[in-house]
C-alpha cells in the first residue's frame, strides 16, 4: 500500500487539472451511504465518509476541532484510504486534510465556473483557514482572477493569508468590513465555522455566493434573505437536512445539485446565486478516481 502525502497529490493535483476533470467523475456517481456524524468533547466532531464505484472506493475519517484554532493547529485533520473496487485491496492511504481541502475548492470553483458571471474577477474572501485558503487557487482555474479581499474575525490570520496570496501572484488586500466590500466583489466566498452569519441578502446585487464552512444545522454562514433573493444550488440532498444556512430552505426552492452543474447542457441562471457545499464522499472519491485515472498513478 501506498502513501501518498500532502506534497505529492498537490503535484499530482494542480487545480488545473483536477478542476477539469471532476465534472466527469461527478456525473459518473457512486455508492454512497450517509455518512454519520459523532459528537464529540469541546464542541469537536467525528465524521466517516465512505463511497465506491466499480474501479475503486474510499473511506475518509475526519476531526473537525474548532478549538484547534486557538492552539495554532489546523481545525480539520483527515485521512483517507484507497481501495480497489473489485478486489478491496488497500491500494493506498492519502493525506485526507489535503486531498478535503483541494477536492472541496475545485468542486466550488466547479460551481462557480457554471454559475458566475463570465468576467467575475474580483473575490471577497471571508475565512483565513486551511481551506479558504485554496479557494482563489482554485477559482483561478477557471477565472481570471484579478483581485481578493480577505476578511477574518481576527485580522492578523486574514493579513498573513492576504500576504500569502500576494507572494503566490494575486492582488490580495486585508478587508475590515464585509458590507462595505460586498458591492466591488463579483463572487464571494465563505469558509468559515461561524454560527452567526457573515452575509447579509441585502447587500447584495448579482454576485455569485459559495458558501462551504458549515456542515451542522447550528452553523450558518449566510442569513435567510439571501437564500430568498438568490437561485441556490446545493451539492448533496444531504445539505438540506445537515446545513443551518438551509433551514427554512424546501426542495422546490433549490435550483438544482451540483452532478446538475456538471452536466455540459446546464444552462445557469441570471443574477444573484449561491452555492451551498457540506462535502459528500463522492467527492473524495471523485477526486481519487482523477488521481488515478492514468496507470500507473501520475505521482
Amino acid at each position: 500500500m501506498r502513501l501518498i502525502t500532502a506534497e505529492e497529490l498537490k503535484a499530482a493535483l494542480p487545480y488545473d487539472r483536477l478542476v477539469h476533470e471532476l465534472p466527469a467523475r461527478l456525473r459518473a456517481g457512486a455508492e454512497m451511504p450517509q455518512r454519520p456524524v459523532f459528537d464529540l468533547p469541546q464542541d469537536a466532531s467525528l465524521l466517516l465518509m465512505p463511497a465506491w464505484s466499480e474501479r475503486l472506493g474510499g473511506v475518509k475519517i475526519v476531526h473537525v476541532t474548532p478549538g484547534n484554532a486557538e492552539r495554532h493547529l489546523p481545525c480539520v485533520t483527515a485521512s483517507y484510504l484507497v481501495f480497489d473496487g473489485e478486489t478491496n485491496r488497500h491500494l493506498a492511504l492519502i493525506d485526507g486534510e489535503e486531498l478535503t481541502a483541494r477536492r472541496t475548492a475545485a468542486v466550488a470553483a466547479v460551481a462557480m465556473n457554471r454559475l458566475a458571471k463570465p468576467d467575475a474577477s474580483r473575490l471577497l474572501l471571508i475565512g483565513s483557514g486551511r481551506i479558504a485558503s485554496e479557494i482563489p487557487h482554485a477559482f483561478k482555474a477557471v477565472r481570471d482572477i484579478e483581485s481578493v479581499s480577505v476578511f477574518s474575525p481576527t485580522r492578523k490570520n486574514a493579513e498573513t493569508l492576504a500576504a500569502r496570496l500576494s507572494a503566490a501572484g494575486f492582488h490580495a488586500t486585508v478587508c475590515d468590513d464585509i458590507a462595505q466590500q460586498i458591492p466591488y466583489s463579483d463572487l464571494i466566498a465563505c469558509a468559515t465555522l461561524s454560527r452567526t452569519p457573515w452575509i447579509e441578502g441585502r447587500h447584495l446585487s448579482d454576485q455569485h455566493v459559495t458558501l462551504i464552512g458549515g456542515f451542522t444545522p447550528e452553523m450558518r454562514e449566510a442569513d435567510a434573505e439571501t437564500f430568498q433573493r438568490a437561485r441556490v444550488f446545493i451539492d448533496t440532498p444531504a445539505a438540506l437536512t445537515t446545513a443551518g444556512d438551509l433551514h427554512g430552505v424546501g426542495r422546490d426552492e433549490i435550483g438544482g445539485m451540483l452532478r446538475d452543474l456538471c452536466d455540459p447542457g446546464f444552462v445557469p441562471p441570471a443574477g444573484l446565486s449561491v452555492f451551498k457545499s457540506v462535502g459528500e464522499a463522492a467527492q473524495d472519491l471523485a477526486s481519487a478516481e482523477v488521481l488515478f485515472r492514468a496507470e500507473p498513478p501520475a505521482l
